[in-house]
């Protein structure tokens, strides 16, 4: 993968991971900014507008879950992927780090050749060419260019993997998408996501939309019902 080009974001106030996380990422011929909190962050992040963005979750003054937040609130870092990088394995943190519009969690200690292949396969993600076509099904329409949602006149605004995934079931209305096919198509396969990934996405759409067109298919999947 063409990689020269590619900007990231390590954050992390533990020295070493700096260092050592660091070392591995230019290796592979990335541009790398780090940082050691959440603050300097955001400061940097609007700056060097960074592909991706990779996260520590427990850090001094702002931690991460809070840092995810305000970087999703800024709207030249809307196409940005930001990923927790955090020791901190509990399913609680990592709903908590989803709902903050994370786009994947990955559990210290990892591998450096692992990491590097969950690096690359979200910054492949990140540029796959979108389908440049408008989607209408009653009273929503979907920009698949323009990342917006218009529902009933109303724009609702999503995270990248929110967005991905309304897509893609709404794409064709009423098909169950097995729960491995999201994963594939919306992570990729390179990727080992936590198994609630896509209830906590489903529901925080649900809310969102404020309906129920999203229907749980038990024991296979989702689809969206029209």
């Amino acid at each position: 993968m063409e990689n020269i080009d590619f900007k990231i974001l390590l954050v992390d106030d533990e020295p070493d991971i700096l260092e050592f996380v660091g070392y591995n990422i230019r290796k592979e011929g990335y541009t790398l900014y780090t940082s050691s909190n959440g603050k300097e962050a955001i400061k940097i992040a609007k700056e060097v507008k960074p592909h991706l963005i990779i996260l520590d979750v427990m850090m001094p003054e702002m931690d991460g879950v809070e840092t995810c937040k305000e970087l999703k609130r800024i709207p030249e870092l809307k196409k940005t992927i930001i990923t927790f990088l955090s020791a901190r394995g509990e399913d609680f943190t990592q709903i908590a780090g989803l709902d903050a519009g994370g786009d994947d969690y990955i559990t210290k200690p990892i591998k450096p050749r692992v990491l590097i292949s969950r690096i690359n396969a979200l910054l492949r993600r990140s540029t796959a060419e979108q389908p440049e076509k408008i989607v209408i099904l009653g009273d929503i329409t979907i920009d698949n260019e323009k990342y917006i949602i218009i529902k009933s006149g109303k724009e609702i605004i999503l995270p990248k993997k929110e967005f991905e995934l309304l897509s893609l079931l709404i794409s064709k209305p009423n098909k169950v998408f097995s729960r491995e096919e999201i994963f594939t198509q919306i992570w990729g396969d390179d990727i080992i996501v936590g198994d609630r990934t896509i209830d906590v996405h489903v529901r925080k759409i649900r809310e969102k939309l404020g309906d129920e067109s999203i229907k749980t298919v038990k024991g296979v999947g989702y689809k969206y019902e029209y």
